[in-house]
């Protein structure tokens, strides 16, 4: 394969300038978000093992089976599930920003071609999921219309 040359003009260079900001912005604000779902997963779950076990004097003397206990456990885990699913485009995101700034700062081609491989892995990781969640969605369907044809 011959190396050919790709020169960028300068309005190029200015939209990749401002794209990465941008990017910047929105992956720190990712960032700010897997870490409160964090927070969430982990208040749930003490906020929802504290609850009380039973309403009312029948439950005084009886040991009650509290359903958010139960529950909690389970979402908690979603939720961790959740954060660690959003933060590998999240790091794609801030990988591309860091590295298209520091690609224009000291214009370097190599460091370029490394910042648009992140924004690829970014973009590839939202279409996989994108499909994966409309796979379910599209399951989620066909089991609803056989439970109601055979209720």
């Amino acid at each position: 394969m011959e190396n050919q040359s790709l020169q960028l003009n300068e309005q190029a260079i200015s939209a990749l300038k401002e794209g990465a900001k941008w990017s910047y912005f929105l992956s720190i604000l990712g960032f700010i978000g897997v870490g409160l779902m964090v927070l969430a997963a982990v208040f749930m779950s003490t906020i929802f093992s504290s609850l009380p076990t039973g309403v009312g004097s029948e439950y005084n003397n009886q040991i009650g089976f509290n359903p958010f206990s139960a529950a909690s456990g389970f979402i908690s885990f979603l939720y961790i599930i959740i954060s660690v699913l959003y933060f590998f485009p999240i790091y794609y995101l801030y990988k591309y920003a860091t590295g298209i700034k520091n690609a224009l700062a000291v214009r370097d081609s190599i460091l370029l071609s490394d910042a648009l491989v992140y924004l690829k892995s970014h973009h590839k990781f939202l279409g996989i999921t994108a499909l994966v969640v409309i796979s379910l969605y599209g399951f989620i369907f066909l089991l609803m219309i056989l439970g109601f044809m055979f209720r």
